[in-house]
This record gives structure tokens, sequence and C-alpha cells, in this order.
């Protein structure tokens, strides 16, 4: 379902009243990588600074609003679609947006400390005998969405790298989301899975009897303009996300992805192909 959310409406109408002016409405899209609840509690505030600095004396009011799809290909839809101005999507999701729509640009990239890399783990239960990625021959695996970055691309392509491909698995499913992941395997319904580590460490903080067998290197968010989006906005835009500093957005462009592309290439290779 999705889900609206005004953030600052009343102050940009203010400042359009005094200019004699109607506020431009931008729409950011995204999606439900975890909880929806977890989404929003990490969007939220950059969106809240986003909309602050867009609003800058003098500038055009800017309201911003927002709305979660319910999944990874309705998300992209939108995005491609024009329902939304511009959206924070997965890396592998910009791959698949921009092959299917050139037109799609990076705005920025969310930073992680100041970084545009984090990992992803691949994930087993703490009183699991398995100490190298090599023994997950003959386990259960557990992926996330089939469109995930980390939850599927990523963690195949390390698999082939360490000699294991789909048909050595006794069997593996798609979970949906990286929360799901974990909770599966703590539970012992897969042997391993593989999440993001920030993910991670919410369930084990939440009692999920987990630890780490393999970490591997991924790209951050990107926010990217729809293909419909002018200019003019797009300029805006990616001028006020740097200006929030280092610590909320990094520039970043197509080529940052350049190793997604290559994983989402390599995993084809996982299933034999």
């Amino acid at each position: 379902m999705m889900r609206w959310i005004r953030f600052g409406a009343a102050l940009a109408l203010l400042w359009a009243s005094m200019a004699g002016a109607e506020p431009r409405v931008l729409i950011f899209g995204t999606y439900a990588a975890d909880k929806p609840t977890t989404t929003l509690k990490k969007i939220k505030p950059r969106l809240k600074a986003l909309e602050a600095a867009l609003n800058g004396a003098g500038k055009e009011p800017v309201v911003l609003r927002y709305r979660i799809a319910p999944s990874y290909e309705k998300g992209l839809d939108e995005l491609l679609r024009g329902k939304v101005d511009f959206a924070r999507l997965g890396p592998a999701s910009y791959v698949e947006a921009k092959s299917r729509n050139p037109a799609v640009r990076v705005l920025a990239l969310e930073s992680r400390k100041g970084r545009t890399r984090f990992k992803g783990v691949i994930a087993v239960r703490q009183d699991s005998p398995i100490r190298s990625v090599a023994e997950l021959a003959g386990k259960r695996f557990a992926f996330g969405n089939r469109r995930s970055t980390i939850g599927r691309y990523l963690a195949q392509a390390y698999l082939l790298d360490h000699g294991i491909r789909a048909d050595d698995l006794a069997g593996f499913e798609y979970l949906g989301r990286h929360d799901k992941v974990g909770w599966a395997v703590a539970m012992g319904q897969f042997d391993a899975g593989a999440l993001k580590e920030s993910t991670f460490n919410k369930v084990v903080k939440a009692g999920a009897p987990l630890r780490i067998l393999a970490t591997f290197p991924n790209v951050t968010k990107p926010w990217v303009a729809a293909p419909q989006l002018d200019e003019a906005v797009f300029q805006r835009l990616r001028a006020a996300m740097l200006s929030l500093g280092p610590e909320a957005f990094l520039p970043g462009d197509d080529g940052d992805f350049a190793v997604i592309r290559d994983a989402i290439e390599r995993s084809a290779r996982f299933f034999g192909d």
C-alpha cells in the first residue's frame, strides 16, 4: 500500500504566499527492502533536510511528498513511468532502470560514514559448524529479493567466485527482505543467507543467534532522477543534496555501478548459464 507523507507543507505554502507563487511539488519514491517502518526511519531525516535546503531564501518554494512502493518492481515501474520525480533505488535496480531508459540519471549517492561503499554479509547461526564458504555445498541458502543487489546478485557472484553454484546447494529460496533472511537463518530454516550488514546487526541486537561467515562490498544507494525531470530541477536537487555535506550525500555517476553490472552478469553463471 502506498504511504504518502508531506514534509514542511505549511512552511512551503507560507513562502509561496509571500512570494506570490504556487509551490513546486516533487514526489520522491522508494520501495521497502526492509520493513516499511525501517525504510521510513532511514529516509525521513534526509527528506526533511533536503526540503529545507531546497527552500532557501529567494528560491521557488518546494514541497516534497513521498510514497513507498510495496515491491522492487513497483518502485522501479513508478520511476520509469514518471509517477515520481526522483527516487532512492538499490544499485541493481538503478542498473536495470538505466538499461530500460538511459535518461535515468544519478543525482547523488548516499553516504555511509563519508563513504560510498558498505558491506553485505553471508550469515550463519552462531552454533553452525560451517567455517568457510566452500562448506556451503550441500546446504540450504536464503537470498533476499530477486532484484536485490546484496540479497541476490552480489551474493551469487560471491558464491560463484568461491566455487559454489546453484546446483551445489541442497536448495535455496528468495525471501523478499533482508530482515526475513536474517530471522530465517536464525531459526534454522536455512543454513546460511545473504543480507545487509546493518540489518544483520539489527536482528542480532534483537536476539538472533547469528555470526558472519563472509563479507563483500557494495555501492551505497543512489538517489536518481526520473526520465522526465527537467534539467533545472535536476541541478537544483543535486546541489541541495550535496549541500547537506559528506555525511549525507556524496557525488556519484553511472561509472560507480560498473561493479554491479559485472556482478549481475556473473550471477547468471551461478545457475550454470
